[in-house]
C-alpha cells in the first residue's frame, strides 16, 4: 500500500521539478521526497498560557515524526485567548476563530500535499477548529491538547482563571480589599497550560479523548511535566501507525463515538461550548445529530465529578486520580460507553482501556454512580415560546431546577456588566443579555464577565441570566444560553421588555416569556432589525456566513 499517496503528487512527479527543488531547499534529501509527508499544525503563540509552549512540543513531536521515517513539517495558524478577550469587543472573534483554524488547517494540508495530520492545540476554538479541520480533510490524523496549566494559591485556597473573574465581583460587592483582588490577578495562573477547571478547553480534549481521536491520557496531563513529553514521544509511532493502516478520522468518529464523547462531558460537568463545537464537529464528520441528541445524553447520564466551575477540584486532581482514562474505564465498566469504538491507536476504545489501572480507590474527584451530584446530566435543552428552536441550560442542581423572576434586559453584554456594577440587578431578576448571538455580536461572545460579578456580588442562586449569546465554560449558576433564535433575527428575545415576567424550568425543558400573546404580536409588528454591527472585515464575513446556534455556528455550508 502507498504511504505517501497525497505527496507523491509534488515529491514523485516528474513535471513537479520547481517543487522538489524547493523541497530540497529545505533541506530534504532524494530519499525524503519517498516518504510520507505529516503536516504540524501548532496554534502555539506567546500571547497566552494556554498557547504559549505549543511550539514547543510541536518541535518535541517532528523528532519523533522523524524517528519514525517521516517527513514531519511543522505550519502554524491562529489562536484566540478567551481569558484575555472575555468582556472586551475582542471576545467577538473567539468563535469566528474556530473557523479561521479549521480553515487553515485544511488549506494547508490540501496545499500542500500533506499524507497525514498531527494538531498541537491548547485554548477553547483550538480544539474544535482543528477537528473539523482533520475531519473535512479525512487523513490519518491525531490531535495532542497541550495540557491543563497547574493551580495557582494563595495562602490556603487554590486559584485559577474563574478567580480572578470572581474576585471582581467580589470587589466590585466591597467583599474583598483591593490589595487582595490584585493578589488573586497576580497569583491566578502561574505558568503554561490551559484554564485549569472542567472549562471549555479541558471539557474538550476530555471529549476528544473520549471520541478517540487522542491519545489516552492526553486530555488530563499537565502541561508541565515528564507526561506531556511522553505523549510527543509516542506520537511518531502513532501517526506511523495509522498511515499504515490508513485509519481515518471520519472511521473513528460515528455516532456511538460522539455518544462516548457527550457521555464523558457529562459526567465531568463540562461546558455547554460542548453543544455549539459537537454541532459543528458532527456537521463535519457528516453524522447526523441534533440538540435532541445532547438531551438524549443528559436524561441518561449522571454529573458525577465535583469539578469547577461548581465544584472544588481541578484537572490536575482528576489527573492525579487516575485521569480521563480512569473515568472512561469507570463508565465502560458500568455499561454507559460503546467500547467497540475504533481510535487513533488502532485499537478500540475497550482494548486501550484493559490496559489502563482505575481509579485510585482514596480519590474524591468523581463520585460513585450510587451516589451522583445529580441523577441526570447538568446539561439541559431547552424549548418555548424564548427559544423555538432550543437554547442550552447548564444546571448543576445546586441553582435549583426551577427559576421564575422579572426580567432585566440589557441590549448588549457592556451594558449588562455596568448594570450589575452600579447594582441594577436585584434578587428575584432574569437578567437578559441580547443581540450577542452568532449575527448580533456578531462572533456570539462568552458571558463570563457578568456571571462571575453575579456570583462574586453573591446573588449566584437568587438570579438568573439568559442571553442570546454563549458562556464560557468557567460559568455556574442559573444560566441560559444560544437561544435561538437570536435577536438579530427577530427571534422572541428581541421583544422582552422589563419587568415581563419569565419562567424556567429545568424539569420539564421549558423556557416561557409570560406575556399574551397579543401583546407579543403587538411588539412584533414594531420591531425593526437593527443594522449588523459590523460592516466590513472578518466579523462582517462570519455574521453574513454564520448558521443559528441551534445548528452549531457553521459558516461552510
Amino acid at each position: 500500500m502507498e504511504l505517501n499517496k497525497h505527496s507523491k503528487r509534488v515529491t514523485q512527479d516528474d513535471s513537479q521539478p520547481a517543487a522538489q527543488a524547493m523541497l530540497h531547499a529545505i533541506g530534504l534529501t532524494r530519499a525524503d521526497l519517498q516518504k510520507p509527508f505529516v503536516g504540524i499544525a501548532s496554534t502555539g503563540y506567546d500571547g497566552n498560557p494556554c498557547n504559549m509552549h505549543l511550539n514547543g512540543l510541536a518541535a518535541d513531536v517532528k523528532s519523533s515524526v522523524k524517528a519514525q521515517d517521516l517527513v514531519g513539517l511543522v505550519f502554524n495558524t491562529i489562536g484566540v485567548s478567551d481569558g484575555i478577550s472575555m468582556g472586551t469587543p475582542g471576545m467577538r472573534f473567539s468563535l469566528p476563530s474556530r473557523d479561521i483554524i479549521a480553515d487553515s488547517m485544511e488549506t494547508v494540508v490540501q496545499a500542500m500535499s500533506y499524507d497525514a495530520l498531527i494538531t498541537v492545540v491548547g485554548c477553547d476554538k483550538n480544539m474544535p477548529g482543528a477537528l473539523m479541520a482533520m475531519l473535512r480533510l479525512n487523513r490519518p490524523s491525531i490531535l495532542m491538547y497541550g495540557g491543563t496549566i497547574e493551580s495557582g494559591r494563595m495562602e490556603d485556597q487554590k486559584l485559577d482563571i474563574v478567580s480572578a473573574f470572581e474576585a471582581w465581583g467580589q470587589k466590585v460587592a466591597g467583599n474583598i480589599s483591593d490589595e487582595k483582588f490584585q493578589t488573586v490577578v497576580e497569583k491566578a495562573c502561574p505558568g503554561a497550560g490551559a484554564c485549569g477547571g472542567m472549562y471549555t478547553a479541558n471539557t474538550m480534549a476530555s471529549a476528544i479523548e473520549a471520541l478517540g481521536l487522542s491519545l489516552p491520557y492526553n486530555s488530563s496531563n499537565p502541561a508541565v511535566g515528564q507526561a506531556k513529553q511522553n505523549e510527543c514521544s509516542a506520537l511518531g509511532p502513532a501517526i506511523r501507525n495509522l498511515i499504515e493502516l490508513d485509519l481515518k478520522p471520519k472511521d473513528i468518529v460515528t455516532k456511538k463515538a460522539l455518544e462516548n464523547a457527550l457521555t464523558l462531558v457529562t459526567v465531568l460537568g463540562g461546558s455547554t461550548n460542548a453543544v455549539l463545537h459537537f454541532l459543528a464537529i458532527a456537521d463535519a464528520a457528516e453524522v447526523e445529530w441534533s440538540l435532541d441528541d445532547f438531551q438524549r445524553i443528559s436524561d441518561r447520564t449522571p454529573f458525577l465529578a465535583d469539578l469547577k466551575p461548581s465544584g472544588q477540584y481541578l484537572m490536575e486532581d482528576l489527573s492525579n486520580a487516575g485521569g480521563t482514562p480512569a473515568v472512561l474505564k469507570y463508565l465502560l465498566k458500568h455499561g454507559f460507553l460503546h467500547g467497540d469504538c475504533m481510535t487513533v491507536t488502532g485499537k478500540t476504545l475497550a482494548e486501550n482501556l484493559a490496559e489502563l489501572p482505575a481509579f485510585d480507590p482514596k480519590q474524591d474527584v468523581v463520585r460513585d454512580i450510587s451516589n451522583p451530584i445529580k441523577a441526570s446530566g447538568h446539561i439541559r435543552i431547552l424549548r418555548g415560546n424564548l427559544a423555538e428552536d432550543g437554547c442550552v441550560a447548564k444546571i448543576t442542581g445546586k441553582e435549583g431546577l426551577t427559576f421564575v423572576g422579572k426580567a432585566r434586559v440589557f441590549d448588549c453584554e457592556q451594558d449588562a456588566n455596568n448594570g450589575i456594577s452600579m447594582g441594577l440587578v436585584k434578587k428575584g431578576d432574569v437578567v437578559v443579555i441580547r443581540y450577542e448571538g452568532p449575527k448580533g455580536g456578531p462572533g456570539m461572545p462568552e458571558m463570563l464577565k457578568p456571571t462571575a460579578a453575579i456570583m462574586g456580588a453573591g446573588l449566584g442562586k437568587e438570579v438568573a441570566l439568559i442571553t442570546d449569546g454563549r458562556f464560557s465554560g468557567g460559568t455556574h449558576g442559573f444560566v441560559v444560553g444560544h437561544i435561538s433564535p437570536e435577536a438579530q433575527e427577530g427571534g422572541l428575545i428581541a421583544l422582552v421588555e422589563d419587568g415581563d415576567e419569565i419562567r424556567i424550568d429545568a424539569e420539564s425543558n421549558t423556557i416561557e416569556l409570560m406575556i399574551p400573546n397579543e401583546e407579543i404580536q403587538a411588539r412584533r409588528a414594531a420591531w425593526k432589525a437593527p443594522a449588523l454591527k459590523a460592516t466590513n472585515g472578518a466579523l462582517y464575513k462570519y455574521a453574513k456566513l454564520v448558521s443559528s446556534a441551534s445548528k452549531g455556528c457553521v459558516t461552510d455550508k
